[in-house]
């Protein structure tokens, strides 16, 4: 027999497990509830994570106020000026502009030079000596400073060596007196002086004079100065300005100035603006003056040449007593005249070679970087040398960026010694050049000259005066045509300067501005706002993953094909250490009716009228299957039916403590004929209900559970019971509950509302598949209200007597407690 009940006890493992080969599959599969989205579930934790999302979004706004309440708005002031040159010259017939036209791309390199010399030092040096940004003066806050620029109620006036770019924190302690305390060598000095009075600081004499705006208000304030030096002036300024081309068609340029301070950004502005123009000017009229110059020199040698030519044909007319002397070979004149020309030509390059290499030796060859070394050396063109034009303008290049690495090196350094080891491979380059220039002159005149004397051989016939007056008279119109020449070039350039105007426009000047750049206020708020939903969504999102627990009916309902006989309330009236029967002493309490709720379920399932056996299990132990048995039998009891409770569970009794009785004997004593049931039997407070408690712990429970001794004792209960009511083991622990449930009439399955995982609503279905345990029920224990989805009855109305009908109404909550509970 203990082989068959082995063999039994083996088959009833796999069908419970779902390992029966020939087990029929009577439902569909159901969907993994992890598979889709619970919108259900998710709108809970929505709801439950409403008032963090609230307080996120609040944060968010809090860090955004907080940002721009300590945050230093940068203000940024701009003007437009638009940079050309017209000119009325055209209107004398003398044609157009000083140069010619340019493409797009030549404006817009025109105009990146035009950038590069607005943030050069030649203009930070104006604005230095025009500005006052040597000392800077700061009134200090609780967390910001804000800079005193032009309305600082003192000033600082130095001399001696002074300590530049160092933090000078001065106390007015008095009308007349201060107190100045700075670092220097990781210490701290402080001194107390006297107003306009002169005071000495390691070498540098100091007077600080009270302004226009020193008030009384002054003594509760805190203020501090730097002394700034040139090097943190020009980074102040290359850091905050911003020079842009706007239109290159148009000739337009945008400068830009950022501060923390609106009024000193469009004061810098302004004055930038202003030393551009002046020091624009200035340049044209160094340029157009060394031009002029350059036409007065050559003017000068020319008509020196030219008087010299007419004393000597003068001096001809005199000595020959004639004027017109001709001879019949006029080829041979015009041939004469042409080789003249042409050695004059080759002389004034001579001329302009040695000119070019005095200039090349003394390093100076135009006055500004701005102009090309054919607009400074005009004569250049007539070379026509494009290497030596080439090579003279990067020589013009190196040497005015010598001067500004110069202005801020020493000559030991590498950047100088480079750029001068550049600059004299240059001049040498530029020496072979001349030289080679010069030797092809000496050669073409020496090939001249033996043409000059084979023409004079020539001429030696002719009548020795008519020679001699040619001789004479072809330097004296050669010279007289590049005297007028030059004198008209000279009254050209005058009448273009006269007809030039610097169009330098100030389009749009700078204005005070009114709002920051930065931080951008609506930004920042939108950030907050953004980040709190983010943060929100993101704690939601968490939650439900994290949201592995069955918390409603409806969860149940669609993870489970098994019918739901009801919901049972949390009962929180007291603390329980053990299961109790309850029901007993509060009969009008929430949870009374709930467990007669599902008593009429159960009569709809197998009526009343008949013997029942009723079988309760869960998956795991504290889903609440014996707090369900011990009450549901107390119920049941009390519509006058007998009920007994057996507690199966014999690894972990739990019904004898419900009743506060001991489990000396029980089941196990029963099931191996060592007790009878009468002498098991125990009584409740409730004469109808009675109770057999497990017994001793055996070691075999399935084997006393499938032996014929336990089908003898069920049949002698139902001879005296109605009801048998079984608190059986989980069934997701051991198969003793299983071997039950095949045996019971109505098999109830707990699962407790926050507690039970919702993987565990997939046994439910697999016992049922495997089983075939078509009546097995579903009760959801320890729910909430908003777990219940209308398995309630709305357990607070009254039937108008005064009170309400259950007698278990809570205490009016506290807002604090509602919001602990929210937050929970």
């Amino acid at each position: 027999m203990a082989v068959n009940e082995n063999a039994e006890l083996e088959e009833l493992i796999r069908n419970a497990t779902g390992g029966g080969v020939n087990t029929p599959i009577t439902e569909p599969e159901l969907t993994d509830e992890g598979d889709g989205l619970d919108f259900d579930t998710l709108l809970l934790v929505a709801r439950r994570s409403l008032l963090w999302l609230i307080l996120l979004v609040g944060l968010g706004l809090t860090g955004s106020w907080l940002f721009l309440r300590y945050t230093k708005p940068i203000y940024r002031s701009s003007s437009i000026l638009k940079i050309d040159e017209k000119t009325e010259a055209g209107a004398l017939g003398l044609g157009g502009p000083l140069g010619s036209s340019v493409d797009n791309q030549k404006s817009i390199n025109k105009l990146s030079g035009e950038v590069e010399l607005i943030k050069s030092n030649i203009i930070y040096r104006r604005l230095r000596d025009s500005l006052d940004l040597k000392v800077n003066y700061y009134e200090e806050g609780t967390v910001l400073e804000s800079e005193l620029y032009g309305i600082s109620p003192f000033r600082v006036e130095y001399k001696g060596e002074v300590i530049y770019n160092t933090k000078f924190n001065l106390d007015f302690i008095g009308s007349q007196r201060f107190r100045l305390n700075y670092l220097a060598g990781g210490r701290e000095f402080i001194s107390e002086h006297i107003l306009n009075q002169p005071f000495q600081i390691e070498g540098m004499t100091i007077i600080v004079r009270p302004s226009y705006f020193f008030n009384k208000n002054v003594l509760e304030r805190k203020y501090h100065f730097i002394i700034n030096d040139e090097g943190a002036i020009n980074g102040y300024l290359d850091r905050n300005l911003l020079v842009e081309i706007v239109n290159p068609s148009a000739n337009t340029i945008q400068i830009s100035f950022q501060e923390f301070n609106p009024a000193k950004a469009r004061a810098i502005v302004n004055k930038i603006d202003t030393v551009y123009l002046q020091e624009k000017l200035l340049q044209k009229q160094a340029g157009y003056a060394k031009t002029l110059q350059f036409l007065d020199q050559q003017l000068g040698e020319n008509g020196q040449n030219l008087q010299g030519a007419a004393k000597d044909l003068q001096n001809f007319v005199k000595r020959t007593k004639t004027y017109d002397v001709r001879s019949n070979v006029a080829e041979l004149k015009g041939r004469v005249e042409k080789l003249e020309e042409e050695q004059q030509l080759l002389a004034d390059k001579q001329q302009l070679l040695e000119d070019l290499s005095a200039m090349v030796e003394r390093g100076s060859l135009a006055s500004r970087e701005d102009i090309t070394i054919e607009e400074s050396i005009p004569g250049l063109i007539t070379l026509a040398d494009a290497q030596l034009s080439q090579q003279l303008g990067e020589l013009n290049t190196m040497l005015f960026d010598l001067r500004r690495v110069e202005r801020s090196n020493r000559e030991t350094t590498e950047a100088v010694q480079s750029r001068k080891d550049r600059i004299d491979y240059i001049k040498s380059n530029i020496r072979r050049t001349l030289a080679q220039s010069q030797l092809q002159l000496r050669k073409q005149a020496a090939k001249l000259n033996r043409q000059r004397d084979k023409y004079d051989a020539e001429l030696q016939r002719l009548p020795e005066r008519a020679t001699e007056e040619d001789q004479l008279k072809r330097p004296l119109a050669l010279y007289e045509n590049t005297y007028t020449m030059l004198m008209g070039k000279k009254a050209d350039f005058n009448m273009a300067i006269a007809g030039t105007t610097p169009d330098f426009q100030i389009l749009s000047p700078a204005s005070m501005p009114g709002e920051p750049i930065s931080p951008v206020r609506l930004m920042v708020y939108a950030i907050g706002l953004a980040s709190g939903i983010v943060l929100g969504l993101g704690l939601i999102a968490v939650r439900y993953l994290m949201h592995n627990t069955v918390t409603n009916v409806r969860e149940l309902e669609r993870a489970t094909t098994a019918s739901v006989l009801g919901v049972i309330p949390t009962y929180d009236k007291e603390k329980m250490a053990v299961s109790r029967l309850v029901v007993d002493k509060s009969p009008k309490s929430a949870i009374s009716e709930s467990i007669r709720s599902i008593r009429t379920n159960l009569d709809f399932i197998s009526s009343s009228k008949k013997k029942r056996m009723i079988s309760v299990t869960s998956t795991v132990s504290g889903e609440g299957k014996t707090f369900v048995s011990v009450n549901l039998g107390g119920i049941i009891a009390l519509s006058e039916q007998r009920v007994v409770i057996l507690d199966l569970d014999m690894r972990k009794p739990k019904v004898n403590l419900a009743f506060g009785a001991e489990n000396v004997k029980g089941i196990s004593t029963i099931l191996i004929d060592k007790h009878t049931v009468l002498e098991c039997v125990q009584h409740t407070p409730i004469p109808t209900l009675d109770f057999i408690s497990a017994g001793p712990t055996p070691p075999n429970p399935s084997e006393l559970i499938l032996s014929q001794r336990f089908d003898e004792m069920l049949a002698e209960l139902h001879q005296v019971y109605d009801v048998i009511l079984i608190d059986t083991p989980p069934v997701g622990l051991v198969t003793d509950g299983i071997l039950i449930m095949r045996k019971a009439d109505i098999p109830i399955y707990i699962v407790r509302a926050n507690y039970s995982k919702k993987s565990f609503l997939k046994n439910i279905n697999k016992l049922i598949r495997a089983n075939g345990f078509t009546r097995l029920c579903t009760i959801l224990n320890d729910a909430r209200a908003t777990g219940l989805y209308g398995y309630g009855y709305g357990y607070g109305y009254g039937y108008g007597y005064g009170q309400g009908y259950y007698d278990d109404a809570k205490p009016v909550e506290s807002t604090l407690t509602r919001l602990r509970k929210r937050f929970s």
